[in-house]
């Protein structure tokens, strides 16, 4: 048996080579490049911010006014009985309209014309990012206006809160002040034409039930003047008495012509007086009746009285019509003008505006902090780009 065993058939060499150490590590030119990217591209910009902001920015205090619209509703007697009483409410359409007038040019143009604008926002000359530009135009001014003003609305609750900015603390209440006062004015505008909306409908109905009136007074007034006749009803009242007057005379007269053929001779005086009488009283009853238009004959004047009687009729059903329709348009007005002073809107403030002690804007901290993300950002993706476009070659 041999000394030494045979060697392991998998066992390796001793002499076997080991691979290269890698070598050092050095900078090449497309890292000096990368850094130096990093630090044109992130740090100094952000140093150059940092040194505008905390030398040349001016300070900005603000201003907070919090106010909504109210719908003020004074009941009647009726409703506080009944129970129907609703005190106030919030208004969110009125609210929606308010929301959309804070931030229009009008409002913009209105307020620089009250308190100027363009004079505060230009008070920091040395600050030249933060301020208003010298040839600012309105277009300028409302896009500014948008930055320095800040709006909060809820419009489930109605609630709405406006934070101003001014470079300083007396500008900034200046400018909520004015923008409530602007604002309680157009809500006062909304309320006047709302009034006005709700009687317009109304006085324009009673203008003409007015007119109406006049004109059916007007021709009842022509037809008596005419006539000379003031209540046919009452001449005919008159008419039929006197006709029933001449009819129990004429029945006297015929009773005693009768007594008369008994006793006399037909050429009698007195039976000739009699028919006399008779034929006179017959005659009158003849032209009474023709008076009335009952007599049935086609003369011109046999119906004017009657005639008279139908156009009397007419007129007073035209003026009695003229006359309900006057009461009801009256009461529609009454009740539209008293509907409409019972409703009324204002603008409530739950937040008088402020005055500023300590500044809170730029934040400095936050702009630096939101500008070296971004600049970092950016470097990085950069960077991934040309290393995925060199390694693809």
């Amino acid at each position: 048996m041999a000394d030494t065993a045979a060697p392991h058939a998998g066992a390796r060499p001793a002499a076997a080579a080991m691979a290269p150490a890698a070598r050092p590590a050095r900078m090449k030119f497309r890292h000096w490049m990368v850094l130096l990217g990093f630090l044109l591209f992130t740090v100094l910009p952000t140093v150059g911010a940092g040194y505008y902001l905390y030398v040349y920015a001016a300070d900005q205090y603000a201003s907070k006014v919090g106010f909504t619209v109210r719908r003020e509703e004074a009941s009647s007697a009726m409703d506080v009985l009944g129970g129907l009483t609703q005190i106030s409410g919030s208004s969110s359409s009125d609210t929606d309209i308010l929301y959309e007038f804070v931030q229009s040019q009008e409002l913009v143009r209105e307020i620089d014309n009250r308190i100027d604008l363009k004079t505060i926002y230009r008070k920091p000359e040395e600050d030249v990012v933060f301020r208003l530009k010298d040839d600012a135009s309105i277009e300028d001014l409302l896009d500014y206006w948008d930055r320095m003003v800040r709006i909060q609305y809820d419009p489930g609750a109605g609630l709405i809160e406006i934070e101003a900015r001014a470079f300083d603390p007396d500008d900034a209440q200046r400018i909520t002040r004015a923008l409530f006062a602007r604002s309680s004015e157009m809500i006062n505008e909304l309320s006047s034409i709302a009034r006005d909306d709700v009687t317009r409908y109304a006085k324009e109905e009673l203008d003409q039930a007015v007119t109406r009136l006049k004109e059916a007074r007007q021709a009842l007034r022509v037809f008596r003047n005419e006539t000379q006749i003031v209540d046919p009803s009452a001449d005919i009242q008159g008419q039929m008495g006197l006709l029933n007057s001449l009819q129990a005379r004429l029945a006297d007269a015929l009773i005693e012509l009768d007594l008369l053929a008994g006793t006399t001779s037909a050429s009698d005086p007195r039976a000739v007086q009699a028919r006399r009488r008779i034929e006179v009283i017959e005659t009158r009853i003849e032209d009474e009746r023709r008076k009335l238009g009952v007599t049935g004959t086609s003369s011109g004047t046999s119906a004017a009285f009657a005639d008279l009687v139908g156009e009397f009729e007419s007129l007073q059903v035209d003026l009695e019509f003229a006359q309900k329709a006057y009461v009801s348009a009256l009461s529609a007005h009454d009740t539209a003008v008293a509907e409409a002073r019972r409703q009324s809107r204002y603008l409530a403030a739950y937040l008088e505006p402020t005055l500023a002690e300590t500044p809170r804007y730029p934040q400095r901290l936050t702009i630096l902090a939101v500008l070296s993300v971004l600049l970092v950002g950016t470097w990085t993706i950069l960077v991934l780009i040309y290393y995925s476009l060199r390694d693809r070659r």
